[in-house]
C-alpha cells in the first residue's frame, strides 16, 4: 500500500510559478510510474503529466507542454511538478497518482493509488 500526499499548491498570479510535490509513504514507490492529474471547477479530471519509475520516460498534456516539468527523486520518495508561466485556466485541484503496471500512463484508470489533492489558483 502506498499513501500519497501532495503539497505546494496555492494562489499565484498569471505568469507565475509553483512547484508541487508528491510524497509517498507506506512503501517505496521507486517501482511505480507517477502521474499528475487535475480537476478544474465544472470539468472532468484531466491528465497533466506522468513519469516512469526511473524517470527515463515522461509525458505531458499538450496544454502544459513547455510550461510544466515533472521529475522524481526516488531516494526521497518524491515526485515534483514544476509549473511555470501559469495561466488562469490552470486553476484546479491537482492530484498525484501512482501506477504499478504501466510505464507512464495518461489514463487515470491505469493508476492504483491517489493522493488527496492540492488546490492551485491562478489569478488573472
Amino acid at each position: 500500500q502506498v499513501q500519497l500526499v501532495e503539497s505546494g499548491g496555492g494562489l499565484v498570479q498569471a505568469g507565475g510559478s509553483l512547484r508541487l510535490s508528491c510524497a509517498a509513504s507506506g512503501r517505496t514507490f521507486s517501482g511505480y510510474a507517477v502521474g499528475w492529474f487535475r480537476v478544474a471547477p465544472g470539468k472532468e479530471r484531466e491528465f497533466v503529466a506522468a513519469i516512469s519509475w526511473n524517470g527515463a520516460v515522461t509525458d505531458y498534456a499538450d496544454s502544459v507542454k513547455g510550461r510544466f516539468t515533472i521529475s522524481r527523486d526516488n531516494a526521497k520518495n518524491t515526485v515534483a511538478l514544476q509549473m511555470n508561466s501559469l495561466k488562469p485556466e490552470d486553476t484546479a485541484v491537482y492530484y498525484c497518482a501512482a501506477a504499478t503496471r504501466y510505464l507512464a500512463p495518461s489514463n487515470a484508470h491505469d493508476y492504483d493509488y491517489w493522493g488527496q489533492g492540492t488546490q492551485v489558483t491562478v489569478s488573472s
